[in-house]
Order: C-alpha cells, then structure tokens, then sequence
C-alpha cells in the first residue's frame, strides 16, 4: 500500500507515521507538508512544500497512491473564525480536491474531532468550521473518512507542537493511562489514532463518520 501523510510533524501525524513505518504492508510513505520529518527510512519519500493552499506541479508526484491521511490543523484557540476556516477548510479542500482529481476513488481519512458540528450552524465556531469541512470532503468523489476523536494520549515520546498543549500534557500526562481505562470512549492513543487510520485503507469501513468507540474498534482489530 502507498500512503500520503499531511500534517507528519504535529502530534496526530506523528503517530500514524509511526504506525505505518511498524505496518509491513505499508511499501511507500509520502510524507508532504512545510518542514521535513526528518525520519530516515528507505519506505520514506518526503515533501517539502511551502504553499499548502496550491498544488501545481506536484500532481503526477502524488498520482498512484492508495490513501491519504490528513493530519494537518491548528487549534482554534485565540483565532477568529475567518483565519481558522481559511486554514481548516481552505487548505483541507485544497488537497482533497487535488487528490479526488489524480487519484479518484482513493481513501482519505480526516482527522476532525469529537463534537463536530455536521449541521454547520451551531454556536461553537471550531466546531461549525470542521462540520462544513467533513461535509465538503464527504461530497468529494473519494472515500472519505471522518475521525473524530477526543482526549488524545500521544504515545512512544510524541508532544504537540502546541505550547499550550504541551504544558497541559505536562500536567494532565499522567493521569491520561487511567483515564482511558476507565473511560475508554473518551481517551485514544496517537497509536489508536494510526491503527485505525491503516484498518481503514485496508478493508474501508461502514461508517463514515467515525466516534471515538469507533475509532478504537477499528484500532483493536
């Protein structure tokens, strides 16, 4: 299988190209976003592309691939809604829509999250923004997936990119193990996250719109 992964250096995308570096099925990783993994493995191909909002040129590079998996956000946190639908929903689409026109058909999954608002008129604007993204990507001739997860726990030495974030790991880190194990509908793991993600390129799945217990089924099996 041959993969694309946006988003490889933030928490999310860290994992899954983890997942798939440890998945022998997985033959290529093409890895594309601004500043470089620095992951050396022979199975890696990297991108470094400075304007994820245009994709000329690199159309024939990323025909051929079986799946996409969109690990490419910014928290909503301090941002008006104008600058975080221009990132979330512009630059989504913008390789979706690429994608869906080199390699129709294929598997994308999205990360999007827990409380997403498919209605798209609800009152929280994060959650507004990632609605009409999901409904965008699910128009798309592609086969799309939506992973909405929760509580993220990053495992195997992971942090967020997000200062913000990595003082509340700091804080919340050690209690996150037994949380999920007492609530395991609300916590999954960086690895939960990849696993699913290669089960859904691998074998599709009959939802499209994936909560956190879903999410972990997929991960578990």
């Amino acid at each position: 299988m041959k993969v694309l992964l946006l988003g490889a250096t933030g928490m999310v995308g860290q994992g899954v190209l983890l997942e798939c570096l440890r998945n022998p099925a997985v033959e290529l990783i093409v890895t594309l976003g601004r500043t470089p993994t620095g992951v050396k493995d022979p199975r890696v191909r990297e991108i470094v592309h400075a304007n994820l909002a245009d994709y000329s040129g690199l159309e024939d590079t990323l025909a051929g691939l079986d799946a996409c998996f969109f690990c490419l956000g910014v928290s909503s946190n301090g941002m008006k809604e104008a600058d975080y639908e221009r990132i979330t929903y512009g630059l989504t689409l913008a390789a979706a829509e690429m994608l869906s026109r080199v390699n129709p058909g294929m598997t994308l999954t999205y990360v999007s999250g827990a409380g997403t608002d498919s209605s798209e008129h609800g009152r929280s604007m994060w959650a507004r923004v990632k609605g009409r993204t999901e409904n965008a990507l699910l128009r798309l001739p592609l086969n799309a997936y939506m992973f909405r997860p929760g509580i993220i726990e990053p495992l195997d030495g992971i942090q967020s990119k997000t200062p913000a974030y990595r003082r509340m790991y700091k804080v919340l880190g050690p209690l996150l193990p037994f949380v999920r194990r007492a609530l395991p509908n609300l916590v999954l793991t960086t690895s939960d996250i990849g696993r699913a993600m290669l089960a859904v390129a691998h074998r599709g799945s009959d939802k499209r719109i994936l909560e956190v217990r879903d999410i972990r089924k997929l991960a578990d099996t």
